[in-house]
């Protein structure tokens, strides 16, 4: 259950998966600086991802539970770091956004054979992800 403060029901969420952070992505002005900047700075191993997709893994260092993320070239001037957080569904958690007096900046998109993701904004402007795990993806 969530709770709430004073005054605001508690709502039900879905069994299944707990929202939690899962991946970050880092948007970057000259991917190969901030590779360097990320590398140097925090050891971590970053990656381009096979094929066309201009897009790196970042390997944080950690087990199979730490959090990885990716590296973008940024495309917005006004783009941050976005983190992602594990729904049950994307669609129910859609509704609860809108409802809650959030946007929906992209819709649900599919990441073939992994999963789909939206990017939301709170009703504070801040840009968040959520990922829903492809049930059948191995």
């Amino acid at each position: 259950m969530i709770t709430r403060t004073t005054g605001q029901p508690e709502e039900e969420i879905k069994p299944g998966v707990t929202p939690k952070i899962v991946w970050f992505e880092v948007p970057a002005e000259d991917v190969e600086r901030a590779k360097y900047f990320y590398a140097t700075l925090f050891g971590w191993k970053i990656e381009k991802f096979p094929g066309d997709l201009q897009y790196w893994h970042i390997d944080t260092g950690g087990g199979d539970n730490s959090l990885d993320g990716g590296m973008i070239k940024r495309h917005h001037p006004d783009k941050c770091i976005t983190n992602y957080i594990a729904v049950s569904s994307i669609d129910d958690y859609v509704t609860r956004i809108k409802d809650l007096g959030g946007q929906i900046m992209v819709p649900k998109s599919s990441v073939q054979g992994m999963g789909y993701f939206a990017l939301c904004k709170d009703t504070e402007g801040n840009t968040f992800g959520l990922w829903e795990m492809d049930k059948n993806a191995k």
